[in-house]
């Protein structure tokens, strides 16, 4: 049996090292602000409506310093989405909502709808990463945040606060039945205060959460709404080659961690992996922070409104 010897032994550790070393300052100095524009095509609409294009935007975690991230979300209002969908967890830092409202102020102009999520109430805190994979485990919250503040500029601006709220919206000829509730990672949701079946007339029903907890996916589902958009997951954040994402932060499986999926028969989810980290975890390891553009286009008269096939593709970074 060949001996290893000490020298050998130390070269491979240093070199274990370096690899280490290099892996985490790509993933916190490079792909962390490699900002990438995704564009899916979602068939969800009634049987001969046009198109509806809709920006996604989730998990900004802004903190007043990351100009390269304000500057890059103030660039997607030249997509001109004829709506756009925030999912929360805008916050990072209690001086963050000047930051976030200067970030999204071109895109105010569109119509908009948002809920928040635990950092737009909460200041994040360090904690110990193996945490994540233990669902259970105890959350412990930061300072409060200006949440208000954010919410009274978001409406100030025209945007729809959809916390608990049920409404009937008309956005570029298409009739949309929304739906929305508070952040189930705190548990602050309260399903029963906007249950019930969606506007039949509607050519789209829509329902909004941060987290996509599973008890609130399947009350959506149940009452037939076509579309849920959500947020948090961070698309895994850390994701492995061949793999993905290790972990999704809450209750639903890593298939569905990012992206466009199926939730039961009808109903259709789209979970936004985020454009940001928490300042304690700044860093993003195969899985790029990310905006959506959703095109929504009618279902084959064939088909149900929520018809099987969806078309993803990934657009380089805009």
């Amino acid at each position: 049996m060949p001996v290893i010897s000490s020298v050998a032994l130390r070269r491979a550790a240093l070199g274990a090292t370096g690899v280490a070393v290099a892996g985490v300052g790509y993933a916190s100095l490079i792909e962390r602000n490699a900002f990438v524009l995704r564009e899916t095509t979602m068939p969800v609409l009634r049987p001969g409506s046009a198109s509806l294009r809709v920006l996604h935007i989730s998990d900004l975690h802004m903190t007043p310093g990351q100009k390269r991230k304000q500057q890059w979300v103030r660039e997607l209002a030249a997509l001109e989405p004829d709506l756009v969908i925030n999912t929360g967890d805008n916050l990072a830092h209690p001086r963050a909502v000047p930051s976030v409202v200067q970030a999204l102020s071109p895109l105010m102009s569109r119509p908009g709808m948002f809920v928040f999520g635990s950092n737009d109430y909460f200041a994040p805190v360090p904690k110990n990463p193996l945490k994540y994979f233990d669902k259970n485990h105890k959350r412990v919250f930061g300072d409060p945040l200006p949440w208000q503040d954010l919410r009274a500029a978001f409406a100030e601006r025209g945007w729809v606060d959809m916390t608990h709220v049920r409404r009937d919206v008309e956005v570029a000829g298409i009739k949309i039945a929304t739906a929305g509730v508070d952040d189930p990672h705190l548990q602050r949701d309260r399903y029963d205060t906007v249950a019930g079946a969606p506007n039949p007339l509607a050519d789209l029903s829509l329902g909004l959460t941060h987290s996509p907890e599973p008890r609130v996916l399947d009350r959506f589902a149940a009452d037939g709404y076509d579309l849920v958009l959500a947020g948090h997951t961070h698309g895994g954040q850390l994701c492995l080659p061949f793999f993905g994402a290790l972990v999704t932060n809450c209750g639903i499986d890593r298939a569905r961690v990012k992206g466009p999926s199926r939730w039961g028969a009808h109903t259709r989810l789209h979970v936004s992996a985020g454009l940001g980290t928490s300042p304690w975890a700044p860093y993003r390891f195969c899985c790029r922070p990310e905006a959506t553009l959703i095109t929504l286009v009618a279902a084959a008269p064939k088909q149900s409104r929520t018809a099987p096939d969806i078309a993803a593709t990934t657009a380089g970074a805009h």
